[in-house]
């Protein structure tokens, strides 16, 4: 029997809804080699300042789904996911730059943007100022599978 949609997590309806890009990203390359903790250190310190560079964009947007969300009870796990990033204890990118020796600020933004960098950053904005909350949803697709991403780092 199938389980009704409305029975089912956001996060497990999103990821049903990713369909196969959901199996793209967790079994690509990158994915498996950072779970097994074989990634290459310039890869990963390449991605950490690409990745560090989506979250001004994320707040944005996961700010713009908690003030559209149909009740407070949709908001408050937005209000405490947004807590948990941007809080003083979320110091992973930090410990992460100190760790491949690129903690200084100005040093990475010599590093240009990706196109991808650049391309999400603007969806997200965009998304967040003049989409729906349908469409927010769709945006957080693949910001699951960051969080998924994140679990596998710490882990």
């Amino acid at each position: 029997m199938r389980e009704d949609k409305k029975t089912k997590p956001f996060t497990e309806q999103l990821r049903e809804a990713a369909g196969d890009q959901w199996d793209r990203v967790v079994n690509h390359k990158f994915t498996t080699e950072l779970a097994k903790g074989d990634i290459d250190k310039e890869v990963l310190k390449k991605y950490l300042i690409q990745d560090h560079r989506f979250l001004d964009a994320f707040v944005i947007l996961l700010s713009s789904a908690i003030a559209n969300a149909r009740s407070l009870g949709d908001r408050i796990p937005g209000c405490q996911f947004l807590a948990l990033i941007t809080g003083k204890e979320n110091t992973y990118f930090e410990r992460s730059f100190e760790v491949f020796g690129c903690s200084d600020q100005d040093e990475r933004m010599k590093i240009p943007d990706d196109s991808v960098t650049v391309n999400f950053c603007n969806l997200m904005r965009e998304v967040a100022t003049k989409g729906t909350l349908g469409y927010v949803r769709i945006i957080f697709t693949p910001i699951i599978l960051i969080w998924f991403k994140l679990q596998l780092i710490s882990s």
